[in-house]
């Protein structure tokens, strides 16, 4: 026995040793393995060896010679003969220490495992028990609370993802993957994860972690596991357009290399042509543009000698009529890839030509040269690919044309690059023009239904059927027709050309819609109306010949078209006209789904470019001696109900289009009233410095029903109006403190109006209350998130700036409040207060959960030590906020620790604040709440009612819990509300034995009221009197 020990003892010597030495340089790694194996021949080698380790499994910290020692047993290990047992011992041995209570045993463990079977070779012979025993710890470690075990532990059992029979693996790594908190660990589970579609679209998901690091990892595991014909055409544009536009640039360098490496090098040989094709650049237009910019500007793409678009233009001679001087062009035509490609790559070249030439303009000497003659190689390679001649490119796009709705999008593409041709000789000019003429007067296309109805093809408002197409025209047109004024000549001519049908009332609704295209690309690209006037046709003409006539059409659809051109035409008025408003309004209020959407964008954008008051001023409606906002929440204006000329001025009538009740349910989720309207008022309370004819007072009540409008339930589907929202309440309440002011006041307008029972009825189940109280509670934690919310440096030292010039006066020895509080949360918190202590004591049950959830949005506001006087102010309104919610004994224990608080930053807690003070901040707020000269500043302990009526026993008061709410009444109103009750535990004090009889009894009584009072609370509960509880509003808010 005692030579054994002293074997062993000198064998952990001779491992130690080695140990120490592999440590400390991995060059040594190789030789030292040799001398550990001749070592393993001994029969307590492994006692040794686990004995010897031990050590490095305390060892925390992650230096480099432990990393080298842990490297080193792994790779000595993997390389074990399977004829013995040290492998399987060892993995036994740390299978016990990744079970251990230690974190640095066990992430040991964790990394030895994962580095032996990273290194053990595919034909290792190991038991199945044992990987099994492996695989279960693993997967138990995947659940550490220590992120580096988690790591490791995922690490370990990647190489057991790949195998079909252990799929409880994958599922595991696509369970914690959106659950994982940690970088590192999320990291390392997308590295893991084998190829396929369930793990490609998680995957995706983690091209958008807010981690670089995890980015990074996705896009190299999409370039290193996941070949490009294995992604669909939908995941490999997203991994583009998100890759080429990330934030960082070491996850856009990754997404490059993946573009580069894998997909244009391996999977297209280098040809961008066919790499746009497996990205289907007609759906995705955009994400096939930044590919291309991202590789010319990489230097990938190199043009050949003999590419150009000339290779797409056949000259043929004429031999028929013998004149061999005239050749006709022969054009091939080009796939939608080869179009853009060569779109991309023409306007590269021209943005490149244009710097260099502006770089040589700004330098001196032979840098200027330099730059001089990069801008000259550039205009020589864009002249030698595009096409020799205007009459080629002119061919060229009217044989796509002609080839029908397949090459649209190649004529498309090649329209725009004529923007980079020359039209300065005027015979290209003339040849150009006659082209631009026929695209204008090229007709609206059609088919014919089942019924021979005719068919608008496209969205029937843009030239061509869509907006791109509509750009493309009149890109190409000012590009030819650049003189000033020469662009408005040209397209006035095709207007009144196209306009006499109309005008004689034989045009179809085909040709009424042709016109007005046009008409809306006039308007849409016209500077001002100066240019237009002494034309074919005169503005006004336009208007009454085409456009009113248009918006009172029997088709829908002209009358679509000619509502958008009379908003276009709005814009462009010095003074919009009243017959314009006129119309617009009643298209607004009478007109079906589709025409009032169309309507409610020219009416928000001609209030908002000329005013809304100026727009009023036109139309001759006087202003009302009414406050604006007292005007729109008491006279709300029903739009079904309404007459044309009805006396409403337009901030009034879109305000009443917020009401959902006044509309149909639109078609379309992205466009309805709605969601214009919405944004309309948002960018109005943004851009409100910029409308002072709107008064203030108008602010709180239009962000009070965006607010409601964004937490109602019927507004789920109006997908535009959500997003729209959220990027409004995102930005507004940090741009401006006046902003935060109107936060405050809008407060309690959106509480009273989504708490069920306070200003509308309660109708409706349980749940359904349940719910509305839920979503009212979520609405006040983000109401009060905003008000949280930081300002802008820039703001707040204009407010700073402001303050300091501005010396405060004193009353009574105190400093006059500053206005800060106005846009502070302390202002907020003395909103909630007044609106609380407004209740009286007998409340109903939707009033009890009313104000306790307003006691608890009020205990989550901050004072600062600046406001004094708000300070003082809310300490004594703290003791009649303490008795209007004195049922709730949670509430009353925050509200007291919030007294405690504001006692603390008090510098003088024991002078109280005066009347005038007091008056001076309410009238500020526009609050109106008497005060009691005997109000105290202290909350007193919470008041218990005594009653009136006899004691009863137990069984009385479970009698009186199933009794009617009319007999609670009476008696709530006989009990005493300025009794004060002790409270009394369940085990009754020793009592002096001096106390009288009397004393005794009064004691007596007054626990039985305790105990009635507790159960009547409890029946309160039961009924649904109480808020929504902290937990469930919790949820409500993730």
């Amino acid at each position: 026995m005692g030579a054994d020990m002293e074997e062993e003892k000198a064998l952990m010597q001779k491992i130690a040793r080695v140990l120490d030495e592999v440590g400390a340089s991995i060059a040594t790694h190789i030789r030292k393995l040799k001398d550990l194996s001749t070592l393993r021949s001994s029969s307590l080698f492994f006692s040794a060896f686990s004995k010897t380790l031990i050590p490095l499994f305390a060892f925390q910290r992650r230096t480099s010679s432990a990393e080298r020692t842990v490297r080193f047993v792994a790779t000595f290990a993997s390389k074990c003969d399977s004829t013995t047992c040290f492998l399987e011992e060892f993995f036994r041995f740390l299978l016990t220490a990744a079970a251990a209570a230690n974190r640095t045993a066990r992430f040991r463990a964790c990394q030895m495992i994962s580095e032996i079977i990273m290194r053990l070779p595919d034909d290792a012979e190991v038991s199945n028990e044992l990987w099994d025993e492996v695989i279960e710890c693993m997967k138990l470690r995947v659940g550490d609370k220590v992120p580096a075990v988690r790591a490791l532990a995922v690490r370990a059992l990647a190489r057991f993802a790949n195998d079909s029979e252990n799929s409880d693996i994958l599922d595991l790594f696509l369970e914690a993957l959106p659950l994982e908190q940690n970088a590192e660990v999320r990291k390392m589970i997308i590295l893991s994860l084998p190829p396929s579609n369930a793990t490609s679209v998680a995957i995706l998901d983690c091209t958008l972690d807010v981690s670089e690091g995890v980015r990074k990892a996705a896009y190299y595991v999409f370039a290193n596991k996941f070949p490009l014909q294995s992604l669909s055409i939908k995941v490999r544009t997203t991994i583009l357009q998100r890759g080429l536009a990330d934030r960082s640039a070491t996850v856009t360098k990754e997404c490059l290399k993946l573009l580069k490496d894998e997909w244009l090098v391996k999977c297209c040989n280098g040809d961008p042509i066919e790499l746009l094709k497996y990205l289907d650049v007609e759906t995705y237009e955009l994400v096939g543009e930044s590919v291309m910019e991202a590789l010319l500007k990489a230097g990938v793409v190199q043009l050949q000698d003999d590419q150009s678009i000339q290779q797409f233009i056949v000259s043929t001679s004429n031999e028929n009529e013998g004149e061999s001087d005239h050749c006709i062009p022969r054009i091939q035509l080009m796939e939608a890839e080869v179009a853009l490609y060569w779109k991309t790559v023409c306007r590269n070249l021209q943005i490149k030509a244009q710097e260099r030439g502006s770089d040589a303009a700004a330098a001196m000497g032979p840098e200027a040269a330099v730059y001089a003659a990069e801008a000259s190689d550039n205009n020589d390679l864009l002249e030698r690919v595009l096409p020799a001649m205007v009459s080629d490119y002119v061919e060229l796009v009217k044989a796509h044309l002609d080839a029908g709705s397949n090459y649209r999008f190649a004529s498309r593409q090649l329209l725009l690059l004529g923007a980079m041709l020359d039209f300065s000789d005027s015979t290209n000019r003339k040849v150009a023009s006659g082209f631009v003429q026929e695209l204008l007067h090229k007709p609206i296309e059609y088919e014919v239904d089942e019924d021979g109805n005719k068919v608008v093809i496209g969205d029937g408002i843009n030239l061509g059927g869509d907006r791109e197409w509509a750009d493309a025209v009149s890109w190409l047109a000012r590009k030819v027709h650049a003189a000033a004024g020469e662009f408005e000549e040209v397209l006035l001519g095709v207007v009144e050309e196209l306009a006499q049908p109309c005008r004689e009332r034989t045009a179809d609704f085909l040709h009424w819609m042709h016109c007005l295209s046009v008409t809306g690309l006039l308007l849409e690209n016209a500077k001002s109306f100066r240019w237009m006037q002494g034309n074919s046709i005169e503005p006004d003409e336009l208007l009454q010949s085409l456009l009113l006539p248009g918006a009172k059409h029997v088709h829908l659809d002209v009358q679509r078209v000619a509502i958008r051109c009379l908003g276009l035409f709005g814009l462009l008025e010095g003074k919009p006209s009243a017959e314009l408003v006129k119309q617009l309004r009643f298209c607004f209020i009478k007109g079906p789904s589709s025409i009032s959407i169309v309507a409610c964008k020219a009416l928000v954008d001609i209030a908002m470019w000329h005013g809304p008051h100026e727009v009023d001023r036109v139309m001759g409606l006087e202003l009302s001696s009414l406050p604006h906002e007292n005007k729109m929440t008491s006279s709300p204006v029903n739009l079904g109900d309404m007459d044309e000329d009805l006396n409403v001025e337009l901030l009034h009538l879109l305000y009443s289009g917020l009401d959902l009740n006044n509309w149909t349910k639109s078609v379309d989720e992205n466009e309805s009233v709605q969601a214009i309207l919405g944004e309309g008022f948002a960018k109005i309370l943004l851009l409100s410095e910029n409308y002072p004819s709107i008064p203030t007072s108008l602010h709180p009540l239009f962000l009070s029903k965006l607010i409601m409008l964004y937490f109602s339930n019927e507004t789920k589907e109006l997908l535009r109006l959500k997003q729209c929202l959220s990027v409004f309440f995102e930005h507004y309440p940090s741009l401006s403190a006046n902003h935060k002011k109107c936060i405050s006041k809008s407060f309690i307008p959106v509480m009273r109006s989504m708490w069920p029972g306070i200003t509308t009825s309660a109708g409706g189940s349980s749940f359904m209350v349940s719910n509305m109280r839920k979503l009212a509670v979520q609405a006040s934690r983000f109401m009060l998130q905003m008000m949280q919310a930081p300002i802008h440096a820039k703001e707040t030292k204009k407010q700073n700036e402001n303050q300091n010039n501005e010396l405060p006066e004193v009353l009574d020895g105190l400093s006059e409040p500053s206005l800060d509080f106005e846009c502070g949360e302390e202002g907020l918190a003395i909103h909630i207060a007044a609106e609380v202590v407004s209740f009286h004591a007998k409340k109903t049950a939707a009033q009890k959960s009313y104000v306790s959830a307003m006691c608890r949005v009020l205990v989550l506001l901050n004072f600062r030590e600046s406001e004094q006087g708000a300070i003082k102010l809310m300490r004594r309104l703290l003791n009649r906020v303490a008795e209007s919610a004195s049922p709730e004994r949670e509430v009353v224990k925050e509200l007291k620790g919030m007294a405690e608080n504001l006692k603390a930053v008090d510098r003088e807690p024991e002078q109280e604040l005066s009347q005038e003070q007091a008056n001076y901040i309410l009238e500020r707020l526009e609050l109106d709440l008497n005060f009691d000269a005997n109000d105290s500043m202290e909350i007193q302990p919470t008041p218990m009612s005594r009653s009136s009526r006899p004691a009863r026993s137990r069984r009385g008061a479970r009698h009186h819990d199933s009794s009617s709410s009319s007999e609670e009444e009476e008696e709530e109103e006989e009990e005493s509300p300025t009794s004060f009750v002790p409270k009394v535990t369940g085990s009754t004090a020793t009592r002096s034995q001096r106390a009288s009889k009397i004393a005794a009894m009064t004691k007596m009584t007054a626990t039985r009221a305790v105990r009635i009072t507790e159960e009547d609370d409890d029946d309160d509960e039961e009924q649904g009197s109480e808020v929504t509880s902290q937990e469930d509003s919790d949820q409500s808010d993730e």
